[in-house]
């Protein structure tokens, strides 16, 4: 739990991983049992006595947490030049196979 600060002073306190990763699963159970996204985060935040402003960016370095932006541009990216690749690799195939069709036929 984070510690007594005085009213108007922000706290310093520094969560440890294993609170963020128990904040994170909480959120994360709460959504699947919600099916919602919505207002998960600061219910967490209340029940654990946290502030408001609990940032999920922890999220992100967590095993399946949410992509970066970044990422998943990368990941668009990888998936336009696989798809780009398997016609490609669709169209040789197809042709290959009609050429050795041809070939049995005579």
């Amino acid at each position: 739990m984070p510690k007594d600060t005085t009213p108007g002073k922000p706290t310093t306190r520094r969560y440890s991983p294993d609170e963020k990763a128990a904040a994170v699963r909480m959120v994360r159970t709460f959504r699947a049992e919600l099916g919602t996204e919505h207002g998960t985060v600061q219910r967490v935040a209340t029940q654990l006595g946290y502030g408001t402003g609990v940032s999920t960016s922890d999220t992100a370095r967590m095993p399946g947490g949410p992509r970066t932006a970044a990422t998943l541009k990368e990941l668009e990216q990888e998936n336009r030049e696989l798809k780009r690749a398997n016609e490609i690799l669709k169209r040789g195939a197809s042709f290959f196979g009609a050429e050795l069709d041809r070939q049995h036929k005579k």
